[in-house]
């Protein structure tokens, strides 16, 4: 039996994180604006508070503005509009995204739609994603583009390579199936895409060169589940009660990491696998907006 070798996001999400500081710093020097990100955060929800948190921390670390808008629970449509055409029109402003989930009385598809596609930094306007399944230019969803460059800066082949995506949401199975399928420079993959109605789950995840698990379910992939060898990422993060640990719980992946990484060649541990990569790949949009690499400003 044989461990896996840990694929590690926080360690390479650090060096992303240099990387920006020195074109943000170089920016500075050359009496530029720093790259300004703003977050709309709409009741309390503990999991988005986190987000922001760290999203915040992040932005201050590589010398981007951070700027949260905190509304109450309570705010109706009418007001939520009003702040993201605030923002959409706030020049000092190059990017934001609006925190997912809202109030069940708020339609979240209605608040994307209204974000202009050029300062929608999370990727998720139809008009980004269909730039996207064009391979045109475009800002790509975080969480999608920073499991691309996690496998791409880990040196694990893709192309040619059969790589099997259990879940299908818009935010991360869908638009990861279409990074890692479509023609180009880290793309050319075959890829299956899965979800919880699939049948025959597991003889399709058996076949899987890279499997990936993006379906929301803690431990859902078990070891009988992944073909020795494979590559698995490990998008989920799941807080569980347990009485064993100091805080009362444990963090968990959609992957039993335990089972698994005694079958797979790699694996992204949860948590310090995809989530850190998650928030600098935002980072990376922010700052190609502030330079205006993919859209002019509206």
């Amino acid at each position: 039996m044989t461990t896996s070798k840990l694929i590690d996001g926080k360690a390479v999400a650090e060096t992303i994180k240099k990387e920006i500081a020195e074109e943000v710093a170089a920016m500075i020097d050359a009496d530029l604006k720093a790259p300004h990100l703003a977050a709309i955060l709409v009741g309390n929800d503990p999991a988005s508070e986190t987000y922001v948190a760290s999203k915040e921390k992040a932005c201050h670390a590589v010398g981007i503005t951070s700027t949260t808008y905190r509304l109450p629970g309570s705010t109706t449509e009418k007001e939520l509009n009003q702040v993201i055409d605030f923002l959409n029109q706030d020049d000092d402003v190059d990017g934001f995204i609006l925190q997912l989930p809202l109030p069940k009385h708020l339609n979240a598809d209605h608040f994307i739609e209204r974000i202009h596609p050029s300062k929608d930094v999370d990727g998720f306007h139809p008009v980004n994603i269909g730039r996207m399944q064009l391979g045109l230019p475009c800002y790509l969803p975080a969480t999608p583009y920073g499991v691309v460059e996690l496998l791409k800066r880990s040196k694990v082949a893709v192309a040619g390579k059969h790589c099997v995506v259990v879940g299908r949401s818009n935010i991360v199975g869908t638009p990861l199936s279409i990074l890692l399928s479509r023609k180009s420079e880290f793309g050319n993959a075959t890829v299956t895409l899965c979800h919880s109605r699939t049948a025959n789950l597991k003889s399709l995840t058996l076949q899987a060169d890279i499997l990936i698990a993006a379906i929301g379910q803690a431990d859902f992939i078990q070891a009988d589940m992944v073909k020795p060898g494979a590559v698995v990422i490990d998008v989920g993060i799941h807080r569980l009660s347990d009485t064993s640990k100091e805080k009362g719980y444990r963090l968990a992946g959609d992957v039993n990491f335990e089972q698994v990484k005694s079958v797979a060649s790699y694996i992204t541990p949860v948590p310090g696998g995809v989530g850190p990569m998650t928030i600098v790949s935002l980072l990376q949009n922010t700052l190609s907006a502030s330079q205006n690499r993919v859209y002019s400003k509206p």
